[in-house]
């Protein structure tokens, strides 16, 4: 299940200071502080889907937690941190309501928490978010010597070296004193989370809340709050009503976007059957006089993949809109679509130059101004608001970030242009956005700005536009450096590796010294393919291209990154593959299995001289032979499936353990759901390297 706010704010679903359920890193590994046990070879697609469980009965604080039910678990757990005497527990207890606290938006509570956990021993884990929530924070210095620590720590400087030079850069914008922007908080914000605003009809603001009348009886145990709904502020008088009972509804709506006459929104619901999980969906309903009708999912909608934040062009033929498919860049992405006579077109992934490995959400569209926000882009700090714009040619220059004051170490995100808005002939625009900064009204706030025209900057002289592509080619650190199915702490340069780097039919080869490093100029509209080898390691790959990327005098030399992770080869040693799920009783490959699945279809193909053992364990449940035949089933189609994708199945052994070898040996009837989950797993084992 999806938080309301999935509809809503920063795919946290969108929810206010949480991570989504679902992310994806297709090219390179991000670690922060949504950062993930990485699964196989050299980039990874990793895909959780939260249960829907928001408002489940709990026993005690780790199982609220589990349960996503945040508000409940910070006064539990910090109940049951005051009677624990052992310091490990302490330590547990404390990393629990830190990481409730992250999701509840509230950094202050969770740094302390973080830092209490490290202090009682909880590891690295806890250093890291720390770190970040200390970044999150503004407190920059702190923040740098803390990730400095933390690189130590895992025994990898190089993991953080990104992060302290974010900092250094986003100190450097702090201590600069706009001229062009003052923002002040809008008056109609409440103590609960308003964000996302969007223009409506007669000088009206419609915007996301999970305030007090929020439609619906229940409590939402992830916040404490409302489910979210739309709602309409009056910018002249500041009052504030519910937006159509025929939009909002008992499960999450949020983040609309409407054509210019007010008669058609797009808008996000989040909601399913009881049975399965919640996602994020676009939807759609059109306005006659003043009834909505009711709304229908847009046709390119897919199952499994969570939808937000759409915003349309000015003449209404073009969506811009978020979602987590692993068919992007990682992370959400933005994509487009275009209206055809049958609905909305085949929607296609924007490049590079705006979508990264990060999270890029709340696209806004100002003629030929495309407004977004990324946490992973150079900013402040959470989620930061940038700009680009679309030159002559078609391609979207490099991106610019706002800076202060409209960005902080806080998110910030939902950026708009209310052009009826100004005041005096010299404010160039009036808008809105929204921000979690401390000195708001509540939870998310939305804020009102203002930008002033400067004196004319003096004209740019000639430049020379390069492209600079650096590379790094990288190996894993796990808990247990023999053991590739313990935790993942991070990764460093992997010596002397080699890169080929294919672009049309020429080849240029690299071996990389100590530091992992090879870079070259990249060229104009191109395609490039990386191909990384070491020995000892399984062959790793990655993509680039330089297509759609435009120019920015302001900015004429651009550098672009690419990481290559390396598997080391684990001869006979099994390794978990995640997220490969089966309906009861069933064996069949369900989709949300097939991102994992075809990732490891194609490190076999990049690695031809390997053969390997495809085992499928079940639970305790159940009798022996009934698990025996099950997960042999399970295992084989497993293998089918890797066929079908163009593996020999003379590489490939299935194997159904049943109960045989169980992960976590509990009584069986006393087991928890987490340990019979973990229990039944599916895995690959290398058991022939040429």
């Amino acid at each position: 299940m999806v938080s309301k706010m999935q509809a809503n704010r920063p795919f946290l679903p969108t929810m206010p200071g949480n991570k989504p359920p679902g992310e994806a890193f297709p090219i390179l590994f991000k670690p922060n502080s949504s950062m993930k046990q990485i699964f196989l070879f050299s980039s990874l697609f990793l895909m959780t889907i939260a249960a829907c469980t928001y408002t489940q009965k709990v026993k005690d604080g780790a199982f609220a937690y589990d349960r996503k039910q945040y508000a409940v678990a910070t006064n539990l757990l910090q109940k049951e941190y005051k009677k624990e005497k052992s310091r490990v527990e302490k330590g547990k207890k404390a990393f629990l309501l830190a990481e409730s606290y992250r999701m509840l938006n509230k950094p202050a509570d969770a740094s302390t928490w973080y830092k209490i956990a490290y202090d009682n021993g909880y590891g690295v884990d806890a250093l890291r978010e720390y770190s970040y929530t200390l970044k999150s924070m503004g407190q920059y210095d702190e923040a740098m010597k803390s990730f400095k620590e933390l690189g130590i720590e895992i025994g990898s400087p190089y993991e953080y070296r990104r992060e302290i030079s974010a900092c250094q850069i986003a100190q450097g914008w702090a201590n600069e004193k706009s001229k062009a922007y003052s923002v002040q908080p809008a008056e109609f914000n409440s103590q609960y989370a308003d964000y996302a605003p969007t223009l409506y009809k007669d000088r009206q603001l419609v915007f996301t809340s999970d305030r007090s009348l929020s439609t619906g009886d229940e409590t939402y145990n992830w916040t404490g709050n409302e489910f979210s709904d739309l709602f309409m502020a009056d910018i002249q008088t500041q009052s504030v009503q519910p937006f159509s009972s025929q939009i909002n509804t008992a499960f999450n709506e949020g983040t609309a976007a409407f054509n210019k006459d007010f008669t058609e929104m797009i808008f996000t619901r989040c909601y399913g059957d009881k049975k399965e999980d919640y996602f994020c969906k676009l939807m759609v309903s059109k306005r006659t006089g003043e009834e909505w009708a009711v709304p229908a999912m847009l046709n390119f909608v897919q199952e499994g993949i969570n939808y937000g934040h759409p915003a349309l062009s000015a003449d209404g033929k073009t969506l811009y809109f978020s979602c987590n498919s692993p068919e992007g860049w990682g992370g959400y992405d933005i994509w487009t679509s275009e209206r055809t006579a049958d609905g909305w077109g085949e929607p296609k992934l924007m490049g590079r130059s705006v979508n990264t490995i990060g999270n890029e959400k709340f696209p806004y569209l100002d003629a030929d101004t495309l407004y977004f926000s990324s946490d992973f882009h150079t900013g402040m700090g959470g989620l930061d608001i940038f700009k680009t714009y679309k030159s002559s040619n078609g391609a979207w220059a490099p991106v610019q970030n706002l800076k202060p004051p409209i960005n902080s170490g806080y998110d910030d995100f939902g950026l708009m242009i209310d052009y009826q808005g100004k005041k005096s002939a010299d404010v160039l625009q009036v808008g809105y956005f929204t921000s979690n900064r401390p000195d708001g009204t509540g939870n998310d706030d939305i804020y009102r700005f203002e930008k002033r025209i400067l004196p004319p900057e003096p004209e740019p002289v000639a430049v020379e536009y390069k492209m600079i592509l650096e590379g790094y080619v990288l190996q894993k650190i796990y808990a247990e450096p023999d053991n590739p199915d313990t935790r993942l702490l991070g990764r460093k340069p992997l010596e002397g590796s080699r890169v080929k780097v294919s672009v049309g039919k020429d080849i240029k080869e690299y071996t990389v010294g100590d530091d992992g490093f090879f870079t070259f100029e990249l060229k104009e509209n191109m395609d490039y393919k990386f191909l990384a080898s070491h020995e000892g390691y399984l062959n790793g790959e990655t993509v680039f291209s330089t297509k759609g990327i435009g120019k920015d005098p302001s900015n004429p030399v651009q550098t672009f990154e690419v990481e290559i992770v390396l598997d080391k080869i684990y001869l006979n040693k099994e390794i978990t593959l995640e997220n490969i799920y089966y309906d009861y009783d069933k064996w069949d490959i369900r989709a949300d299995a097939q991102p994992t699945l075809n990732k490891l279809a194609r490190d076999l193909t990049l690695n031809p001289g390997i053969r390997i053992q495809l085992a499928s364990h079940t639970d305790c449940r159940g009798n022996d032979r009934y698990n025996e035949e099950l997960s042999q089933k399970r295992a084989q189609s497993a293998v089918d499936y890797l066929m079908a994708n163009g593996v020999s199945g003379d590489r490939m052994i299935a194997k159904g353990f049943g109960e045989s070898q169980l992960k976590v040996n509990c009584l069986c009837s006393r087991c928890t759901e987490e340990e019979h989950q973990e229990n039944r797993r599916t895995t690959f084992t290398i058991i022939e390297q040429q």
